[in-house]
């Protein structure tokens, strides 16, 4: 079975691929997911060993390194913790509404591959990412895509 390639959005303020590299074992949970398209990508789509851009948005949005799947979907239990920022009644244990994977960290990017950069790549023009109005916070990328942006990196370095 041959891997997926996603990119998943955190705002760094609240989760940075910094932090995913200082999680213990360089893992995370990515949790807090609350629209029902990137809820089925992670549901249905992301399998363990699928490749992921990390994309830094709002400030200074970038590209700024890669991590893997480590645990397919699975309920995102935030969803049942009154106390989480995160909480929705509606989903329960027996009847979860919301997902989340586990994820890796692989890579920091020397310098963070800016949204305007990307918007100059030949081989880019189609990504989700650069699609006027694009925000979901979960987007699959193409094999070549994902190959063309590591290619960036490589030679910024």
């Amino acid at each position: 079975m041959n891997a997926n390639y996603w990119l998943m959005k955190s705002e760094p303020n609240q989760f940075s691929i910094t932090d995913l590299k200082n999680s213990p074992g360089q893992t995370s949970y990515w949790d807090g997911v609350r629209n029902y398209q990137a809820r089925n990508f992670m549901r249905d789509k992301m399998r363990v060993k699928d490749r992921v851009l990390f994309y830094h948005s709002v400030v200074k949005p970038s590209v700024a390194g890669t991590a893997r799947i480590v645990k397919a979907g699975y309920p995102d239990f935030t969803a049942w913790d009154p106390k989480s920022k995160y909480f929705d009644p509606k989903s329960t244990p027996e009847n979860p509404i919301w997902y989340m994977v586990d994820i890796r960290f692989e890579m920091q990017f020397a310098e963070p591959i800016s949204l305007a950069k990307l918007r100059t790549v030949p081989g880019l023009e189609n990504m989700m990412l650069l699609r006027k109005g694009m925000r979901l916070s979960i987007q699959p990328v193409t094999y070549q895509e994902f190959d063309i942006i590591i290619s960036l990196e490589k030679l910024e370095t």
